[in-house]
């Protein structure tokens, strides 16, 4: 399943990242319950390699880097978790849609 980017300031056509450069992870959600709940794998982790995507431009992925430096795991790693809903389905969807936006804010140029 692709990340699709909207058009937004720094990425005027959008962006696609490609579901085969996007590594998924599955596991239990935490949270309250009792016994039999949350036995499904429902948490997702979702993980883009910055620094290997190819379809950044130059400037794109300065910009990411620098703005998100704080969250990137080994300065190059984007990884973002959704667990919010009891379906991994819905979980998975949350992810991106967190991904996206984290990366189109990131994108967007510095303010003048």
């Amino acid at each position: 399943m692709d990340l699709v980017v909207p058009p937004g300031p720094g990425v005027p056509q959008g962006l696609t990242v490609p579901g085969d450069v996007l590594v998924e992870r599955f596991s239990r959600s935490s949270g309250p319950g009792g016994q039999g709940v949350n036995t499904a794998d429902s948490r997702v982790e979702l993980e883009l390699d910055v620094v290997a995507f190819d379809g950044f431009t130059d400037t794109q992925r300065a910009r990411v880097l620098r703005a998100l430096d704080p969250r990137l795991v080994g300065a190059r790693l984007l990884v973002v978790a959704a667990s919010e809903h009891r379906q991994q389905r819905r979980n998975r969807s949350a992810a991106r849609e967190r991904m996206a936006e984290l990366l189109r804010d990131a994108m967007a140029p510095p303010p003048a």
